[in-house]
């Protein structure tokens, strides 16, 4: 779970240019959310911009999603640890090896970054999951691969906030879980399909919040941010406590 006042909020700087992502991480605050780096803007601007966020005192989850044989992932979860980085993830579909040699890796680092799995991508339903020889509703998979980087020794999982309870109770209160899909209520969907709010995420049991458009798009990025801030210290309304 997280640390009392550590900030929830991972602004996701998924730009199509190096001027928006700088522009941004210069208006943010450290103190009130970290940033995710992606692999668009990650090909554009290189290991010298997480450099820059980090020194710049953001926490980066370097969102590269490594999935390869055992050594490529330990190696590259390696590299990434040498940037600063805060958080990185990897696929938990690489399996059991793979998951063990990216923990094994970093684990005689006196300061590591946090090890995380992607189980399924938020943009994916079931008909998703069939096309490519995955029957079933994305909830059983996200549990089954989460309990797959559980027993691995991983920190936790990127998830759907509609899995969040669930892998909560299964995988114990001290497993990390990073949910994107997370939407005000005013927001659009985008390519997003399993979506909740961010009140209604936290309360089901998410430690980490990623938001992309409705910050980044936002006419007043900071003032979207806050707003959000906002929404996490309201009430929620009982029908969004139960859901």
């Amino acid at each position: 779970m997280t640390g009392h006042g550590e900030p929830r909020i991972i602004v996701a700087l998924d730009f199509a240019d190096v001027s928006g992502a700088e522009a941004l991480l210069a208006a943010l605050d450290p103190a009130r959310c970290r940033v995710k780096i992606g692999k668009e803007l990650f090909t554009r601007a290189g290991p010298r911009f997480v450099e820059r966020a980090v020194g710049a005192g953001f926490g980066v989850f370097l969102d590269l999603k490594f999935h390869d044989i055992p050594n490529t992932v330990a190696a590259a979860c390696d590299a990434a640890a040498d940037l600063g980085v805060w958080m990185v993830n990897v696929h938990a579909q690489g399996g059991p090896a793979m998951l063990a040699a990216a923990r094994e890796r970093l684990a005689p680092r006196t300061v590591r970054p946090l090890l995380i799995a992607v189980t399924v991508l938020t943009s994916l339903e079931a008909a998703d999951l069939a096309a490519i020889g995955c029957p079933g509703e994305p909830p059983q998979r996200v549990l089954l691969l989460a309990e797959l980087a559980r027993n691995a020794g991983l920190d936790g999982v990127v998830c759907s906030p509609q899995e969040a309870r669930a892998l909560r109770a299964s995988c114990g209160a001290d497993f990390r879980l990073v949910t994107p899909g997370v939407r005000p209520a005013s927001a659009e969907r985008h390519d997003q399909k399993r979506v909740m709010t961010p009140a209604a995420a936290v309360a089901a049991g998410a430690d980490y919040l990623v938001i992309g458009r409705p910050i980044t798009a936002a006419a007043d990025p900071l003032a979207a941010l806050a707003a959000i801030e906002a929404d996490l210290v309201a009430p929620l309304p009982d029908a969004a406590v139960s859901a």
